[in-house]
């Protein structure tokens, strides 16, 4: 069954980028700091994993159909250079989108309605599958307007002392989540917690 979901490497103060846009060595450490190679979209930078990561991210792989990112992730990673390591269709959700793109048949649409409109477009796009949803402030956007089905952390054992938040200023507090599943990788721990809904209790 389809779902959205988000997911972040996060310290363990809770960000997902530190000050200026630094620790990202640090959170995505675990990509390559294992001895299981999991190929991605962008052959010569697979990952390599520990078992435990490995599975994560297979499942990942064969499950997510579309992702929904923001302008400013997406002008960060210079459009993943065309193509994104999961390699499915990417929608930018952005009040300016870019006069350079799409380039030829790169897999990226650019939405300007909403939240709403973006992640009705991957899911158009995913199909039967999973949409992906980046952390901070798209993240946010999906949990304030009951979006969101699933929070993932890949949570690394590092304090960042400050930058972005995975999530925060959420109009809707408290969000109430499931007990978590837990996945020990190696330098990094998976945790995945349903987001729960008013009906649950009922």
């Amino acid at each position: 069954m389809t779902k959205v979901y988000t997911e972040a490497s996060m310290s363990l103060d809770g960000y997902i980028a530190g000050p200026e846009e630094s620790g990202f060595d640090q959170l995505f450490r675990w990509y390559a700091d294992g001895d299981v190679t999991v190929p991605n979209k962008w052959p010569d930078q697979p990952w390599r994993v520990s078992e435990a990561s490995a599975g994560h991210l297979r499942e990942l792989l064969d499950s997510t159909g579309a992702l929904v990112v923001g302008r400013r992730l997406f002008d960060l990673t210079g459009g993943w250079g065309g193509t994104h390591p999961i390699g499915v269709p990417v929608v930018v959700l952005t009040h300016d989108p870019p006069d350079d793109w799409p380039r030829g048949e790169t897999p990226y649409s650019f939405v300007s309605e909403g939240i709403e409109a973006a992640v009705d477009e991957a899911h158009r796009l995913a199909g039967d599958r999973w949409v992906g949803v980046n952390g901070g402030d798209i993240a946010r956007q999906c949990l304030n307007t009951g979006l969101l089905d699933e929070i993932r952390v890949n949570l690394v054992p590092v304090l960042l002392g400050g930058g972005v938040h995975y999530l925060d200023q959420l109009a809707v507090a408290p969000v109430e989540l499931d007990d978590p599943t837990v996945v020990e990788g190696r330098g990094v721990t998976h945790l995945y917690y349903r987001v729960r809904r008013d009906d649950d209790a009922e």
